[in-house]
């Protein structure tokens, strides 16, 4: 780990198997009401639904200590203009991204972690600038684990629907949009060797190119998952992540997991992974103890099933801090 600040949340290097001892930790959840980035709505109601199943609860259980720092403004699409077709509200979701990051930032100078409840995950571009920026201001650099079905990497010119969601990663690697890119006033926000894809499955033809463009060497579709196993796939991915970093940041895109377990996201696709897989791959990151900060995006409740997707989404950040089976 390089030198600089620690706080409460900086990582520690692993134990051997079955002897790491999880830190306790002070939380701040910030909630991100943000649907402007997809066609469907119902996805500002995420960060609710995610409380209503306990979150903060099941989090003090574990012997944290947990602040809800309520939700950052976002404003309402129907009271807005969505500007130029290929980025949709580009210019407002560039705003909300921006209070995110600042909210984050001064989360990490309190000494918390930042628990973040989305929206869908054009809000990404804004979390992850915030903890880009407190450690870039330490001399330090992070990673980023991005869990999702998808990749999200295009850009307004490659983006066949012109919804802002599909675009965050290609913001943070710096292919733009300039709105998002260059929050703070810096880009890239992240190192492609310390960038990892895991778990997609549904790519655009041009995002296969911005990968390349990107230069994102650590790509792990469903595929490898299946060939592979779980565990394989995620030491490999955290060590990439870690690689001369402070630790990573975690974005948990919800339709990651398959639409079986998890009904109620915004773009689900059949073939993800499954409960177990899921819960292990949070588990191997409370091992491994270098998690900066954490999120989790694309609840919808509004085609959920009794509040199931909102509920495993709880469920899985109680293993990415530490909760065990025994």
């Amino acid at each position: 780990m390089s030198k600089g600040i620690e706080i409460q949340s900086t990582a520690r290097s692993p134990l051997p198997s079955g002897a790491q001892v999880q830190p306790t930790r002070s939380i701040r959840v910030l909630g991100v009401p943000l649907d402007m980035g997809a066609s469907r709505r119902g996805v500002d109601m995420g960060p609710s639904a995610m409380r209503v199943a306990g979150l903060e609860a099941r989090l003090e259980v574990l012997g944290h200590q947990v602040t809800d720092g309520g939700n950052i403004l976002v404003e309402i699409a129907e009271t807005q203009a969505f500007g130029h077709k290929n980025a949709r509200y580009l210019k407002q979701i560039a705003e909300t991204c921006t209070r995110t990051a600042e909210a984050v930032v001064e989360t990490l100078e309190q000494g918390m972690t930042p628990l973040v409840l989305g929206g869908d995950h054009s809000l990404a571009a804004g979390s992850v600038s915030g903890v880009a920026e407190f450690y870039r201001r330490h001399n330090q650099k992070i990673g980023l684990v991005w869990i999702d079905a998808h990749s999200d990497i295009n850009t307004p010119e490659t983006s066949p629907s012109g919804n802002v969601h599909g675009m965050p990663l290609a913001a943070l690697l710096g292919l733009g949009p300039e709105a998002l890119s260059n929050i703070f006033g810096f880009s890239p926000k992240i190192a492609p060797e310390n960038t990892v894809l895991l778990g997609v499955r549904d790519i655009d033809a041009a995002e296969r190119d911005n990968i390349r463009r990107a230069g994102l060497a650590e790509v792990y579709t469903m595929r490898d998952i299946d060939e592979r196993g779980m565990r394989v796939v995620m030491e490999e991915a955290l060590r990439a992540a870690g690689r001369g970093t402070a630790g990573y940041h975690v974005s948990l895109d919800m339709d990651w997991i398959d639409p079986e377990d998890a009904p109620g996201v915004g773009t689900p696709v059949r073939g993800g992974a499954t409960y177990r897989e899921a819960h292990l791959a949070m588990e191997i990151i409370a091992d491994h103890g270098r998690m900066l900060s954490f999120e989790m995006v694309e609840v919808n409740p509004v085609i959920d099933e009794h509040n199931r997707t909102a509920d495993l989404a709880v469920e899985l950040a109680c293993s990415a801090f530490g909760k065990k089976i025994l």
